[in-house]
């Protein structure tokens, strides 16, 4: 009986140091993989959510654009809007794009077109009709675009004075960057 109860407690300690040496070799193993791609000048990080069939962040080669980011991701959904995101803008390490949905999914019974506007085209009223974008937030993202460029992307509007996280969220489904696909 004692003979069985020693050969089970040796076996218990071998198996968790085993267990302990692995779990080391595996930390190192992994922890040099992120340095080396940290570190790696040629490439860059990019993130990708919303209508995407694998959202993610995807390593790329410095220069690689958008669409080259939808393929690691293995593309947009069917219900991605095109007049939301522009394929051929050319990314910089750290982005993250959100795609944005044409249709609201939210009711399983019905799929309805979400209300959109330019945000390179629409007046101050038009704007306003945006969620969350009331009149200071539509005259500040007049005066930006007038001031500084159009928008190549939805998250350059978080540039816009009064415009965070927060407020991106809110309006991110209902804009557009383009007229046409």
């Amino acid at each position: 009986m004692y003979k069985i109860i020693i050969v089970v407690l040796i076996v218990t300690v071998i198996s968790i140091v085993a267990f302990s040496a692995l779990e080391n070799v595996s930390n190192s193993i992994v922890s040099s993989d992120v340095s080396s791609i940290t570190s790696n000048k040629d490439a860059i990080s990019i993130t990708i959510t919303g209508e995407v069939t694998r959202p993610g962040t995807y390593v790329c080669d410095i220069g690689a654009t958008l669409a080259a980011v939808l393929k690691k991701a293995s593309g947009a959904t069917s219900n991605a809007d095109p007049l939301a995101y522009n394929t051929d803008y050319v990314c910089e390490d750290g982005m993250s794009f959100y795609i944005a949905p044409i249709y609201d999914n939210g009711d399983t019974c019905a799929v309805t077109p979400i209300s959109k506007q330019n945000i390179n085209t629409a007046d101050k009223a038009t704007l306003m009709e945006i969620p969350g974008f009331g009149d200071a937030i539509a005259t500040s993202l007049l005066s930006y675009r007038t001031s500084t460029a159009l928008f190549n992307r939805l998250e350059e509007i978080k540039n816009v004075p009064g415009i965070g996280e927060a407020t991106f969220t809110k309006a991110r489904d209902h804009m557009t960057i383009k007229e046409t696909a």
